[in-house]
């Protein structure tokens, strides 16, 4: 993978009219990132990871096509024990070995730090909640509870947004031109926060995370087959379940996420009346993933 290394937009803060309490426009770089390792996996490829918190149970946090340590990391500030975040191969400092790569591989890399870390629960975000599913497939043991927050589709067709999206971050990544890569990434936020202090702060952190790790263009053939190509699979599974869907997403539509809910035994879902709940309902959606991981296990 490309090592893209450049310096980050040099004009830092929203862009409100007049002064205010954002001006001037210094430039100054975020908070440094934490400090991750990087982990060796049985079929040989390294994987970033991040741990944080102590104790039991452990949780793995996977994120989505093109997302980072970052992205999922507010998904889980309120989950006891210990919790890991890491980067799927292609992505962030993990490995890009050679493609086309697929859903199993993927799911080799979720289940290598899984099993790295002892994690028995899991919460899996777009491509990570299809790659979860693949595992989960393939062993109905391995997690006793899971969360899947904006599902990608498991049969292999995309819509079309979620095509560009990817072209557009990788085109930008490539070209290593911090103001490329901005204007790719200001497409996600929604439009109500890209002009606000947060809107900005999260737009530096993904340039800079962009431009110094770059984006393996390995990961556009992992769509070429199905994620599970037998989805009746996933009725074999008997822990439980949470499924996060959003009406109007135009990259997650949540007919997914319903269809996913119905295709787990016993699952619980909820679909959010709009998109961009990480924004728009941060608490909410943080409590209400942290609620449902922190439930005790029933004994048997």
């Amino acid at each position: 993978m490309v090592r893209l290394r450049r310096p980050p937009p040099p004009d830092g803060g929203p862009r409100t009219p007049g002064p205010g309490p954002t001006a001037p426009r210094t430039g100054r770089p975020t908070l440094p990132a934490p400090r991750t390792d990087l982990v060796d996996t049985p079929h040989g490829v390294r994987l970033e990871q991040l741990v944080s918190g102590v104790g039991d149970p452990v949780t793995v946090f996977a994120h989505g096509l093109a997302g980072d340590l970052a992205g999922t990391r507010p998904l889980g500030s309120g989950v006891v024990g210990r919790r890991v975040f890491f980067h799927f191969r292609g992505h962030g400092r993990s490995d890009a070995p050679p493609g086309p790569w697929s859903f199993a591989d993927l799911a080799a890399d979720l289940r290598a730090v899984a099993d790295h870390t002892g994690a028995t629960r899991a919460l899996g975000v777009s491509m990570g909640a299809a790659a979860l599913c693949r595992l989960l497939a393939a062993d109905p043991d391995r997690f006793e509870r899971v969360v899947f927050y904006l599902p990608a589709p498991l049969d292999g067709a995309r819509p079309r947004a979620a095509e560009q999206r990817l072209d557009r971050l990788l085109a930008a990544t490539e070209s290593g031109e911090a103001a490329a890569v901005a204007e790719a990434v200001e497409q996600e936020l929604p439009r109500s926060v890209r002009d606000t202090p947060a809107g900005w702060g999260y737009l530096r952190q993904r340039v800079e995370q962009l431009l110094r790790d770059g984006l393996a263009p390995e990961l556009k053939t992992v769509w070429r087959e199905p994620a599970v190509a037998d989805e009746d699979l996933l009725r074999a599974w008997r822990g439980e379940a949470l499924v996060i869907g959003c009406a109007g997403d135009e990259v997650h539509p949540a007919s997914w996420a319903e269809r996913l809910a119905g295709l787990l035994p016993g699952a619980r879902s909820h679909v959010y009346d709009r998109p961009a709940v990480l924004w728009t309902h941060r608490r909410e959606l943080r409590e209400r993933i942290s609620t449902f991981l922190n439930e005790k296990q029933p004994r048997p």
